[in-house]
């Protein structure tokens, strides 16, 4: 293949397409800070409604709602991927969505004007389904608009997208800003503007290459894309390889999420982005996201808001870090990295909590724990699950891929944010030990069965999956071939 260079298109293209993983993120974080005005909310828009004070019991359940029903739309909006991507293509599924994102907006701005319980959980379930979405479009549009050589690096960005998302949903929900009495439905709502700016921009990227050539036939239209995206005439290997996935493609029957677990296949990459997805969010990133003000509070932070806004900081630092990291040191070896690193520190958070009513010096190593946590986690588990599901498969099985990935992952995502109260209530500091067995049993699967595809193309990825790779190219555990992509940049 030729040497690709960085080129301002492609950097358009990917830098839109991330104001959807920015959604991501700023639709997961925006909701904690607000939570006791929301409580407010509901207590006095029922107690109008019915004439009686709602009980406890009845608000708890109402806020679990509102917090819970946008895993539930990420569930339905994930499984959605592929009935909008082959359709309708990469590009225009990314734009075409947003109009969930307006609408939603619009039902959670509104909904104290209208002084609606309703219109409050109804937008969040739209903008679960929205954000659903866009965890299976984002990675797939990127993947598949990135050279090989730096797919695995521009897949971070996706990632970074997110966690950016979840710090300007913090900040923003800042008392002195957005999160207070009077403006928290702006602070919900505010996810209409990030839609209408995708949605200007978008018509200006172009579609998916891959899609062009594969599922439209239109390989002269993808050859210039590529030729303006990689600022290179010399694209006919990548457009040859295009041409016999396409080829592969018309010979094989429709691949349905059913099919992925049946033919021999696709049951090894199906399963290892299941279990990556989890690795993900059985973590414990999320509970220590959803719940951090509670556990710098325990830990003695004063201002813990404050605390959990440096660790959206460390968040965002360590992704960019990734970005440098991934293309050099592979997706296998991060992602290894970060597990570890993880765990170690879970045991640690678990010492130094059960600890710091003894020891004063425990609550800064419980803070400086959480802080590295956070760092291991946007290493390895937080970018590479979302990539490197796109790089497992062919264009044929790859939108039911992300569909099943996606939804393992919101369901996961779910589970935790259910049942993690609960655990923390019967376990205590004890809780995080159980994330560490987890963290350790995926190093464990990892290592034995996640393949390194940094510097290969999805042909070659495919082909080892389907057993009929070289013997050259069968151990993926290691490095990129020898003769690999340049880029400049």
């Amino acid at each position: 293949m030729g040497s690709h260079k960085v080129t301002p298109s492609l950097i358009f293209a990917i830098s839109v397409a991330t104001i959807g993983s920015f959604q991501f993120g700023y639709n997961t974080g925006v909701i904690n800070a607000p939570e006791m005005i929301i409580r407010d909310f509901l207590n006095y828009t029922l107690e109008e409604k019915l004439k009686n004070p709602p009980t406890e019991g009845l608000l708890t359940a109402l806020w679990s709602l509102s917090v819970a029903i946008f895993s539930v739309g990420g569930m339905i909006g994930s499984f959605s991927v592929g009935l909008f991507v082959n359709r309708f293509g990469r590009r225009n599924s990314m734009l075409l969505v947003n109009a969930l994102a307006i609408a939603g907006g619009a039902l959670l701005g509104f909904c104290r004007l209208a002084e609606s319980v309703e219109m409050l959980v109804l937008g969040r379930l739209v903008i679960g389904v929205f954000c659903g979405l866009c965890t299976g479009f984002v990675p797939m549009y990127i993947g598949e608009v990135s050279p090989t050589a730096l797919r695995g690096a521009f897949g971070t960005l996706n990632q970074l997208g997110i966690v950016v998302g979840i710090l300007v949903a913090q900040i923003l929900g800042l008392d002195m800003l957005l999160g207070s009495d009077d403006l928290w439905p702006v602070l919900l709502g505010f996810t209409i503007i990030p839609a209408i700016l995708q949605s200007i921009a978008l018509p200006f990227c172009p579609e998916s290459p891959r899609f062009l050539v594969i599922n439209k036939m239109r390989e002269e239209q993808a050859k210039e894309i590529l030729q303006r995206l990689w600022g290179t005439l010399d694209v006919a290997e990548d457009i040859q390889e295009m041409k016999e996935e396409s080829v592969r493609m018309s010979q094989e029957k429709h691949v349905t999420v059913l099919e992925l677990f049946r033919s021999p296949s696709y049951r090894q990459p199906i399963l290892i982005a299941i279990v990556l997805q989890l690795s993900q969010q059985l973590s414990g990133i999320n509970a220590v996201f959803y719940y951090s003000t509670g556990i710098f509070k325990d830990a003695g932070v004063s201002q813990p808001i404050y605390a959990t806004i440096g660790a959206g900081v460390v968040n965002t630092i360590f992704t960019v870090v990734s970005l440098f990291l991934v293309e050099r040191a592979g997706r296998r070896t991060l992602h290894m990295i970060g597990l570890g690193g993880m765990a170690a520190c879970s045991v640690v958070m678990t010492i130094s909590l059960l600890l710091k009513d003894k020891f004063d010096a425990m609550s800064f190593i419980c803070i400086a724990a959480i802080l590295i946590y956070v760092a291991f986690f946007e290493i390895g588990p937080g970018p590479i699950p979302w990539f490197i599901v796109a790089e497992l498969f062919s264009q044929g099985p790859r939108p039911a891929a992300m569909a099943v990935a996606g939804c393992s992952n919101w369901t996961s995502n779910f589970l935790v944010g259910l049942l993690f109260p609960s655990a923390a209530a019967l376990m205590g500091s004890y809780v995080f030990i159980v994330f560490a067995v987890f963290l350790v049993i995926f190093l464990i699967f990892t290592f034995f069965k996640v393949p390194e595809t940094r510097g290969r193309t999805f042909e070659d990825i495919t082909r080892v999956f389907e057993g009929r790779a070289q013997k050259s190219s069968v151990d993926m555990s290691h490095g990129p071939p020898s003769k690999e992509d340049t880029t400049n940049v």
